[in-house]
């Protein structure tokens, strides 16, 4: 058989293969199954839309309930509650309607506010400023400040509110936030009301497909967003829906099957964690089975399509795929008719063609030298970073013609040089490489060529290897300082620019320069103690002695960490002086210094995560906070750094959050030990769920209940085991054991050290008075 046609035939088969058998498979089943799977994919359907209008719903509601907590906390409302206020009071009106407008844009869906004072007879809403008692739903407003609770989302008849731009949405119901004043106070001296239209929200709700009906209800099973007006305001019975079927609605969230007008309906609701409301979705069974069978079919007949598709595509595309291979063959078989001989397939005697030409690569390695300047600059950069032979480097060095002038060199040194920094020039940091570019020929331009080789730039540093003959190591070393400042005061004179220099110490041999290199770059990381613009001498640096020892400030750095969470932001920037003091204080090596400094960075930055501050909320949008931190070389610099973008912008986001008035935090763990007292709770799990760090949950719960964690545990355990011993006959063996003791006998001899008497001895002589 021809080779080509073997090769074609089997591709075509294959291809085929792949793609009928799944196909087939896949409409197989798709018919077979396709009514569980239109009824599981509708369920599915529901439970993401559900759970998407409540997240949509909530984040609306969520706001408008912190923003009117935010107007009513604030100094202006606070100082209004307790004074009359008049027409001559405009001052104080115009900033109460500047709070009051915090409230009301296109996101929050409000489209009233209303501030009623019923102590000092004044009423604020969109239209002005009324006597409370001229008011016309004055009456309604006192009905709402005897509510229970200081907050309360209600469904109004929208007649009922007085308030002409409610009414203006025409919308029979309109849903209220309704807030007592002030918030703090036992006692109400007045009310504020959040007021938006029920179609608003109902707008938001995914437009329901003929057999699907979505709505929301309250707590009572009333109707308060519908997309159908008409249905806002009913009872969920007056609907059709059996009253014995309303505890059905009992968890967060879930899906069953109920009859509302004699018609089998699935059920798919979502429960809100923040007022309570139930989000539903009715879907009619009829429909659902009636679209099953056709989307069967349906999906039979797109599967048979698809195959026929397919396998036109794959001879399609087979051939096309073969084209080119049998182009390539056919040029090779024109230069070398001997392998029509051969009876091995194209592709084989292309690999074994493209393999000869791999192997006369190394005939071309002679032209490519040819390129001097190029691989010249590749040499040199290999040289500095040692990952370059010896015997290479020898011929290498006799390729370029450079033999004779490094023999003639009695002594070698390595030229480090970097820009210090471009943040506060007239240049850019996108213009660093054409600034290198245009050092790199000053420095040709000042150096002369026999005593240098060509300068490269190697990761954003002006490396040259210079050498001199028939000179001592003191003569060697002037020479090299006074080129240095030289070329300094040219690149300040010509470019405005301030730049470092380090110089690595002399050698002889070529095959020391990548460790030269090293002892400069070296050199130049002593920048971040004694400051830009400078020349680093590597012999000057402790007499080649570092210090091993690796000192770390952690006490001064945990209270810095302290005084930011607590938003005291003098005390914070004091305690940063005193770190970076401490950290300088030390005699090291710059690599140790900005070790230090990354820690401290990632620890501010571990803060953040655990409290659940966004990088956003400190202004820091698509950067490097490493990266920018590493490009700073001074002491004062660093100080600036850390205050401006981390120490300033997180006590602020810790000042807002107190200034919010957050859950208090004790409060939350004493509820997670009532609730989950009976298994191994601790604090580090409640600093987890809390977001916070577990040492300072534990100083914030110690200060506000004058116990510790566990000593707080220890107390509601020992309460429990109590209550349980005498109103129930739970063995003492299983209280031990529901109580998270090891066995029995430990907790009889804890129980015994508090309360003086064994659990035994309790439960006879408290039951038996009982």
């Amino acid at each position: 058989m021809h080779p080509k046609r073997s090769f074609y035939s089997k591709m075509v088969l294959f291809g085929c293969m792949i793609s009928i058998i799944p196909l087939a498979v896949l409409g197989f089943f798709s018919f077979m199954k396709s009514s569980n799977s239109v009824q599981s994919h509708v369920n599915s359907s529901n439970i993401q839309i559900m759970n998407q209008t409540n997240s949509n719903l909530e984040q609306v509601l969520r706001t408008v309930d912190y923003t009117l907590n935010y107007v009513i906390n604030s100094n202006i409302l606070q100082s209004a509650l307790y004074r009359p206020l008049s027409y001559y009071d405009f001052q104080l009106y115009n900033k109460l309607r500047e709070e009051l407008s915090l409230l009301q844009s296109p996101d929050t869906r409000v489209t009233d506010v209303i501030l009623a004072n019923a102590t000092t007879n004044w009423l604020i809403n969109n239209r002005g400023m009324y006597e409370f008692n001229e008011y016309a739903s004055k009456n309604m407003l006192l009905s709402l400040m005897e509510l229970p609770g200081n907050s309360n989302w209600m469904l109004i008849e929208t007649e009922m509110l007085g308030s002409a731009d409610t009414q203006s949405y025409a919308c029979p119901y309109t849903i209220a936030l309704i807030k007592k004043m002030p918030l703090s106070s036992s006692t109400t001296r007045g009310v504020a009301l959040a007021t938006i239209p029920s179609c608003s929200l109902a707008a938001m709700i995914d437009s329901p497909a003929d057999a699907r009906e979505v709505m929301v209800l309250d707590h009572n099973y009333r109707m308060i967003v519908h997309p159908e007006q008409n249905q806002v305001g009913r009872y969920l019975t007056d609907h059709g829906y059996q009253t014995e079927d309303l505890d059905r609605f009992d968890g967060n969230s879930g899906q069953f099957e109920t009859r509302i007008d004699n018609k089998p309906v699935s059920v798919t609701y979502v429960r809100s964690d923040f007022n309570g409301w139930i989000y539903a979705s009715f879907t009619e069974m009829a429909a659902i089975t009636k679209e099953s069978r056709s989307i069967g079919w349906f999906t039979l007949y797109i599967c048979l399509l698809m195959i026929a598709c397919s396998v036109l595509l794959v001879w399609l595309g087979t051939r096309k795929m073969y084209t080119p291979i049998r182009h390539i063959f056919e040029h090779i078989a024109q230069r070398l008719p001997e392998i029509r001989a051969n009876k091995k397939s194209e592709l084989q005697i292309i690999d074994e063609h493209i393999r000869d030409m791999f192997n006369s690569n190394a005939k071309l390695r002679g032209e490519l030298r040819q390129n001097s300047q190029q691989v010249r600059t590749f040499f040199l950069h290999k040289l500095f970073l040692g990952k370059i032979s010896a015997p290479e480097m020898e011929e290498q060095i006799e390729l370029f013609g450079l033999e004779e002038q490094v023999a003639s060199w009695d002594q070698m040194a390595v030229f480090t040089l970097q820009i210090d920094q471009l943040d506060e020039t007239r240049y850019e940091r996108k213009d660093g490489d054409l600034l290198l570019f245009a050092i790199h020929n000053i420095i040709e331009e000042m150096i002369p060529s026999s005593h240098r080789l060509p300068s490269v730039i190697v990761d954003q540093t002006q490396a040259t290897l210079i050498g001199r003959e028939r000179i001592s190591n003191e003569a060697f070393h002037d020479y090299i300082y006074t080129l240095s400042e030289d070329i300094q005061k040219t690149t300040r004179a010509f470019l405005d620019l301030e730049v470092s220099i380090g110089i690595s110490l002399p050698y002889k041999n070529l095959a020391k320069t990548s460790r030269a290199y090293q002892e400069g770059l070296e050199a130049l990381k002593h920048r971040i103690k004694l400051g830009t613009g400078v020349i680093i001498p590597y012999f000057s640096l402790n007499s080649g002695q570092h210090t091993r020892i690796y000192f770390y400030p952690v006490q001064i750095e945990n209270e810095l960490i302290d005084a930011i969470k607590l938003a005291e932001e003098e005390r914070a920037e004091e305690l940063l002086h005193d770190w970076l003091a401490e950290v300088f204080r030390k005699d090291r090596t710059p690599h140790e210094y900005q070790l230090s400094l990354i820690r401290l960075l990632n620890d501010l930055m571990i803060v953040m995560q655990e409290n659940g501050i966004m990088m956003e909320q400190l202004n820091i949008h698509d950067s490097s906070l490493v990266e920018e931190l590493l490009r700073l070389y001074t002491s004062s610099d660093i100080e600036a750094w850390f205050k401006e973008r981390m120490i300033r912008p997180m006590a602020r986001v810790f000042r807002d959050r107190q200034d919010s008035q957050y859950q208090n935090l004790s409060e939350q763990i004493i509820e997670m030990i009532r609730n989950e007292f009976d298994r191994n709770i601790t604090l580090e799990e409640c600093a987890v769920r809390l977001h916070y760090n577990n040492f300072y949950l534990s100083s914030v719960f110690k200060k506000e209940t004058n116990m510790s964690f566990s000593e707080y545990l220890t107390q509601y355990r020992f309460k429990m085991s109590k209550k349980w011993l005498v109103e129930t006959e739970m063995p003492i063996k299983d209280i031990a054991e529901k109580l998270s003791y090891n066995n029995s006998q430990n907790f009889i001899r804890s129980f015994r050290k508090l309360e003086g008497m064994t659990p035994g001895q309790y439960r006879s002589k408290y039951k038996t008075a009982l």
